[in-house]
C-alpha cells in the first residue's frame, strides 16, 4: 500500500514496484536506482548488456527509458508532479536520470488508466487473433508517441508488410548464424520452473516444461535460423499491426526518449486491449537498419519494431525485486 503519510524517499522506493515492470530485451531488466538526497536516480546497469544483440546499449538505454515513463506514471497517480533531468551529469554516462517531486499533482483519468495498466501490460509473443485494430486506437497510439517526443509509423499496405517481413526474415537468419548471438540468447531463456527473477522464461516462448530445458541448448548447438525466420514472417504478415517507433535524433538522449514513448503507447495499448511483442531483428542488424527507414518511408531513425493485435492473456514474466536493483544511497 503506498505510504501516503511517509517520507518522499518511502514514497518513491514504493513507486519503483511499477518501475521494475517495464518491458526490457530479453527481460534483462537493466535499471538500477539510487537516492540522492530526495530524488532518485536512474542508472544503466552496463552488467546486463547484451553486447551482441545490442552492442551500443540502445535497447538497454530504451528498456531504462520504459522504466522512468513507468515511474512517472506512478508518481502522478499518487499525487506527485515530477521533476526529470536526462542526462544530469556529463561525465557520467550511466546516470540516465534524476527525478524529483515537484509538487501536488490531480491526476488525469488517462494517467489513472495508465497507471493500472501497468501490471496488466505483457510482451505476447505468441499469434495474436484474426481481429484489426481499429485505426482509431492506431491515431491514439501515435499520439501516445508523438506526447513523449517519438513517432509511431504504421506499416500499411501489401508490399510495406512483406517487405517488413523479408528484412525480418534476414534478419532472423544473419543474426541465429552468429554463434555468439545464439549463446547470449540461450544464457537469457530459463526453464518454466526455473527460480530466476530475470530472463525469458520458456513459456514465454510457448514451450512445455520439458522443451523449456531442452531449448536453450538447442539454441546454444544449433542453427535454427531458417526455422526461426519462417516462424516469425509468418508472425509479422498475420499480425493485425506493425509498427515503427522512430526519433528524429539517434543516440542515448533519443534512445531514453524511445523507451518512454515506448511505455506510453504499450499501457495505451494495453487499455484497449491490445498487446505488442518487438520484431527488432531489422533494427538491431547493421546494415538492415537504414532498409526499413526506406519502407517504411522516413528519415526518423528506427528505434523498436513492434507487432500489435489481440490475444490470450499470457503469464508475466519474472521480476526482479526492489531491493535488488535499488543501489545504497549516496
Amino acid at each position: 500500500m503506498f505510504p501516503q503519510e511517509g517520507s518522499a524517499r518511502e514514497q518513491l522506493a514504493f513507486l519503483l514496484n511499477y518501475a521494475v515492470l517495464a518491458p526490457s530485451s530479453h527481460n534483462t531488466q537493466p535499471w538500477l536506482f539510487r537516492f540522492r538526497g530526495d530524488r532518485l536516480e536512474l542508472y544503466a546497469d552496463r552488467t546486463r548488456a547484451l553486447p551482441v544483440v545490442d552492442p551500443m546499449d540502445r535497447e538497454l538505454i530504451t528498456s531504462c527509458g520504459a522504466a522512468l515513463f513507468h515511474l512517472r506514471i506512478a508518481l502522478r497517480h499518487f499525487g506527485s508532479e515530477e521533476v526529470v533531468e536526462a542526462f544530469p551529469d556529463p561525465e557520467l554516462p550511466d546516470l540516465l536520470a534524476r527525478v524529483g517531486v515537484k509538487g501536488k499533482w490531480e491526476p488525469t483519468p488517462e494517467e489513472d488508466t495508465l497507471l493500472r495498466a501497468i501490471p496488466a501490460r505483457r510482451t505476447n509473443r505468441l499469434a495474436f487473433d484474426d481481429r484489426q485494430v481499429p485505426e482509431r486506437l492506431l491515431a491514439q497510439l501515435q499520439a501516445a508517441a508523438a506526447e513523449e517526443g517519438a513517432c509511431l509509423h504504421i506499416i500499411d499496405g501489401r508490399y510495406a508488410r512483406s517487405a517488413v517481413a523479408d528484412l525480418i526474415e534476414e534478419g532472423d537468419e544473419i543474426q541465429w548464424s552468429d554463434p555468439h548471438f545464439r549463446r547470449e540468447l540461450a544464457a537469457w531463456v530459463h526453464p518454466n520452473r526455473s527460480r530466476s527473477r530475470d530472463g525469458i522464461p520458456g513459456y514465454a516462448l510457448g514451450m512445455p516444461d520439458l522443451l523449456s530445458y531442452v531449448g536453450p541448448i538447442a539454441f546454444r548447438t544449433f542453427d535454427l535460423g531458417k526455422g526461426r525466420a519462417t516462424k516469425d514472417r509468418q508472425l509479422a504478415l498475420s499480425s493485425p499491426s506493425l509498427a515503427l517507433l522512430g526519433t528524429v535524433a539517434d543516440g542515448p538522449p533519443a534512445w531514453l526518449a524511445a523507451g518512454q514513448a515506448l511505455g506510453r503507447l504499450l499501457l495505451r495499448a494495453r487499455n484497449d486491449g491490445i498487446f505488442a511483442s518487438f520484431l527488432n531483428q531489422p533494427v538491431e542488424v547493421a546494415e538492415l537498419r537504414p532498409k526499413i527507414s526506406v519502407i517504411v518511408g522516413t528519415q526518423d531513425f528506427p528505434q523498436i519494431l513492434l507487432r500489435l493485435g489481440y490475444g490470450k492473456q499470457p503469464r508475466p514474466t519474472p521480476r526482479r525485486p526492489v531491493s535488488e536493483i535499488l543501489l545504497p544511497s549516496s
